[in-house]
């Protein structure tokens, strides 16, 4: 999905460079849930949290019992960012769309917060063919975002579905960065920083 007529991001990956400045997002790859004038939200896709997966998430919320006859995934939960890291954000294909809570946030692509999506996922219902769930989320204020992407913070590059959902966390940043031409040891530390 390239940029919107608008100039908006939604639907696009957020690379970011190597002198952000911020260690929270050292080379992280956000998702644009949402981006209009007065605010953007993401989800980071390769922040994996050591020794934390969906399966012991929806076991420990009981929506899933130890002898259940469906496959609990093993994927890891990801820190989707910054803000409100103890609310859940689940990232998934659209063939799941619940239809009270879900938002088609790209083409293919829509996103969740309520139970229903982990009742699917834990196989209460139709699972989304692919998914992540990500604790947290990555937002800017009216322009922030804008002023980051001058300054070089950030590139931005097309998402596809191995870049948002497989658990090759450790390579998507180069993935992304190769998706667009650039190679990551081409880069500077202090891009943006004239």
């Amino acid at each position: 999905m390239a940029e919107s007529e608008d100039g908006f991001l939604a639907g696009r990956l957020l690379v970011a460079m190597p002198g952000i400045g911020d260690p929270q997002f050292h080379r992280a790859v956000v998702f644009l849930c949402a981006h209009n004038a007065e605010h953007a939200m993401g989800l980071a896709v390769n922040r994996p949290v050591a020794g934390l997966s969906i399966g012991s998430v929806l076991m420990r919320l009981k929506i899933a019992g130890k002898s259940g006859s469906i496959e609990l995934p093993q994927d890891l939960v990801l820190m989707g960012g910054p803000v409100e890291r103890d609310r859940g954000f689940v990232l998934h294909t659209d063939d799941y769309m619940c239809p009270t809570s879900s938002v088609r946030v790209a083409p293919g692509v829509g996103l969740t917060a309520t139970p229903e999506v982990l009742e699917a996922i834990a196989g209460h219902n139709t699972r989304p063919r692919r998914s992540l769930l990500a604790l947290g989320y990555a937002g800017w204020d009216a322009g922030q975002l804008e002023r980051e992407l001058m300054a070089n913070a950030w590139l931005t590059c097309e998402a596809d579905e191995a870049l948002i959902f497989d658990d090759e966390h450790e390579t998507k940043w180069e993935r992304a960065l190769a998706k667009i031409g650039v190679n990551p040891g081409q880069l500077s530390s202090l891009a943006g920083q004239a």
